[in-house]
């Protein structure tokens, strides 16, 4: 069997990681099961990464890093409504087939909040740069700040909802979808 390289084992601890802080976010989830699940050593780990923080951090960016690539995938050559049903298609398929990436973007959040009330705002900045980037690339289909405005909030609902485990069939969902009469909603 071949040995993996730093970076592979780096992609494993991300992979990891994000399923372990969608889980735990990041006060309940610890180094020691990290490692545990990708099946390394606490050292070994931080070999890789410059602690928790960063671990978190790493996990944090791909998350965004992957929605905004789904974003960008799902606008390719559109524009305006289009482009909007296709990004909330996308990121609706997103979540219904991974629902870790739905939960770790939900701890991220709280994350953020917890570090700012400790004073921490070097988390914060990181995030809300990676958290832009996602902004910016729905808002060039959509073509303004008010038509993101109205995108993101409605996927936050959307979020929280799914998080809460509003089953699909229930009223609470009735028009968060108005172009999606008759289709799946997430969780079905």
């Amino acid at each position: 069997m071949a040995r993996m390289s730093a970076e592979e084992r780096r992609e494993s601890v991300i992979r990891a990681a994000t399923a372990e802080f969608a889980r735990g976010g990041y006060h309940g989830t610890s180094t020691e099961a990290i490692a545990k699940r990708v099946g390394v050593s606490q050292p070994y780990l931080f070999r890789l990464f410059p602690g928790k923080k960063g671990i978190f951090l790493a996990v944090v960016e791909r998350c965004l890093h992957d929605t905004t690539r789904i974003f960008e995938g799902a606008s390719e050559g559109l524009s305006g409504a289009e482009a909007l049903q296709a990004m909330a298609d996308a990121y609706k398929r997103l979540i219904a087939e991974r629902p870790e990436a739905l939960m770790m973007q939900m701890q991220m959040y709280v994350a953020v909040a917890a570090a700012e009330q400790e004073g921490d705002h070097e988390f914060g900045e990181s995030v809300r740069r990676d958290w832009m980037r996602l902004w910016d690339t729905v808002r060039a289909p959509l073509g303004g700040d008010d038509d993101t405005t109205a995108f993101m909030a409605s996927g936050m609902l959307i979020n929280c909802l799914v998080a809460m485990g509003f089953p699909p069939d229930h009223r609470i969902w009735t028009g968060c979808f108005p172009a999606d009469a008759g289709k799946t909603r997430p969780g079905e």
